[in-house]
């Protein structure tokens, strides 16, 4: 589907470069697909001291260049690439160098929360501007404030107007929206609008890294089926855990939905095992799990290609989402059901 207007897609397909690392190029070639531009190709070398090293191999010079490159294990091996590409882009005299970033791992460190910690989500966005991005585009930050932590534009999509879509068109009469904590319950509440459902949220207490204690559920949840709704699942602790709370409060059964599903460690098998959990949903802003062939991937290619079109066409990215989330859309006076 080319999505450039007849009269200037052959200006804009000559002025707009899509390159990609190794994180995630199923995801890269279907945003070109949906943008109708190729992917170009990059080169990626390791010397035998392990340094990479990476070369573009379409001309950049004064062409809107994006990098699409999610954060996803080796995270490490995958933002370096993402700073390499960067710096090549700015080195061949790009015009404007976007860092397309489906998944910001490193949003999780937003603030100092211990003694002598590091913030590696702003650590990371200052990386990234002295690379050379010119503009950062991704989608569902675990922590919103890591917009602020950058020195560029950043344009800060969200899913959960794709995800109700697989919800939209069921009988939703005994169903609510449940968030594992508080701190996502705005994005829920809306979540739950969307589909015209009441919501409820845990209070969760974090032990560890994947150990999680949800002490108190409000809302409520008895005799109801559950959608519980996540920005990320790495091992799946705080979801079992909420699971596990929920059935205790006479919930019935439970989808799961999120946006980056990296179903990390032991996440596959508890979610695969757990009695309570009838679906799993998430997109593909990070490549799917293997050994999890019941999990329901919704595209978020769509999003990113219409972004990509008009940032590059200097049009609202916002008002993608308009009705969708006021987090990121102007407030609209009537939600669509």
């Amino acid at each position: 589907m080319l999505l450039f207007g007849s009269e200037r897609s052959g200006r804009a397909v000559r002025e707009i470069v899509v390159f990609s690392g190794s994180a995630h190029t199923e995801l890269a070639e279907q945003i070109c697909s949906d943008l109708g531009v190729p992917l170009s190709p990059v080169e990626i070398h390791r010397f035998s001291n392990d340094c990479l090293q990476v070369q573009l191999q379409t001309n950049c010079r004064q062409r809107d260049v994006y990098i699409v490159q999610p954060l996803v294990p080796p995270t490490q091996e995958h933002l370096m690439e993402l700073l390499l590409m960067i710096d090549a882009a700015r080195g061949a005299s790009a015009a404007q160098i976007t860092a397309v970033i489906p998944h910001y791992a490193y949003a999780r460190s937003d603030k100092k929360d211990a003694s002598r910690i590091s913030i590696g989500g702003r650590l990371v966005a200052d990386m990234l501007t002295t690379a050379g991005a010119n503009r950062v585009l991704t989608m569902a930050l675990h922590a919103p404030q890591v917009h602020g932590f950058f020195s560029v534009p950043v344009d800060h999509l969200t899913a959960i107007g794709v995800l109700a879509d697989h919800f939209r068109g069921r009988d939703l009469s005994d169903t609510v929206v449940v968030s594992p904590d508080l701190g996502n319950a705005k994005t829920a509440t809306q979540f739950a609008r969307l589909l015209g459902v009441p919501v409820a949220a845990g209070s969760k207490q974090r032990l560890a890294d994947d150990r999680v204690v949800i002490d108190a559920i409000v809302g409520e949840v008895a005799g109801r089926r559950a959608i519980i709704l996540d920005d990320e699942i790495a091992t799946g602790g705080s979801i079992i855990e909420l699971l596990d709370r929920l059935k205790d409060r006479g919930c019935t059964q439970a989808a799961v939905a999120c946006t980056h599903g990296l179903f990390a460690g032991p996440a596959v098998d508890r979610l695969r095992t757990h009695p309570s959990v009838t679906e799993v949903i998430s997109t593909d802003t990070v490549p799917r799990p293997t050994g999890f062939p019941e999990l329901q991937v919704t595209s978020v290619s769509g999003l990113f290609a219409q972004a990509i079109k008009r940032i590059h066409d200097g049009e609202s990215v916002s008002s993608l989402f308009d009705g969708v989330d006021p987090t990121h859309a102007p407030p609209q006076p009537k939600l669509p059901f």
